[in-house]
């Protein structure tokens, strides 16, 4: 997994209340167990018409944010079905942060196996950060995980909490498979002691 640590990018402001995870990656394209080439289809309802033509007015769809790394967003984000490949398609597409007031739990969980930190701010704050990435001429922002930090175009600095563990795999960059992978000597060295005690399992 990729590791995580600052990041400065275009935020794309997506004031939308309860977006879902078959808005984020819609039904039919989850036949795949590929975590590439979802990018492609990220919001596809909201991004393409019938006929695959873009929509103009779709954030993603418009100047500066078709580089989007960083999502600002309404609250209750990834709400819905359990699906892993919403976190896929943010990744795919280039998206490495979301900030929101809330998450849904399941696709907060998946979205620190995947390297994508999800942050929730106060409503004040996400009005703010909103704003800033409303503003065309300068939508960046710049977040730092060890400090746990954002800071504005302005200059002013948001605090958000995270979870020290969770911290640590992201800035690490640990999956599951990689935290098991760190064991490794412990794994190894208790399959030998079992193997001479138990020769028979």
């Amino acid at each position: 997994m990729k590791k995580f640590d600052q990041l400065t990018g275009v935020a794309a402001p997506l004031n939308i209340l309860n977006i879902d995870t078959d808005m984020i990656i819609p039904k039919q394209f989850l036949k795949t167990i590929k975590r590439s080439g979802l990018g492609a289809n990220l919001f596809d309802e909201m991004r393409f018409t019938q006929d695959g033509e873009e929509i103009a007015d779709f954030v993603l769809n418009r100047e500066p944010y078709r580089g989007a790394e960083i999502i600002v967003a309404g609250d209750n984000f990834g709400c819905g079905s359990s699906r892993e490949h919403a976190p896929w398609a943010l990744l795919d597409f280039g998206i490495r942060c979301v900030i929101s007031t809330s998450f849904a739990d399941i696709f907060y969980n998946n979205c620190f196996k995947n390297g994508i930190l999800p942050i929730t701010v106060s409503a004040d704050d996400r009005d703010a950060l909103m704003a800033d990435a409303a503003d065309v001429e300068n939508p960046e922002l710049s977040i730092d995980l060890e400090t746990q930090t954002i800071r504005r175009p302005n200059g002013v600095e948001v605090s958000f909490e995270i979870d020290p563990f969770r911290k640590q795999c992201l800035l690490e960059g640990l999956d599951d498979i990689g935290l098991t992978l760190e064991k490794g000597g412990s794994i190894d060295s208790f399959e030998a002691t079992r193997a001479e005690e138990k020769p028979w399992l």
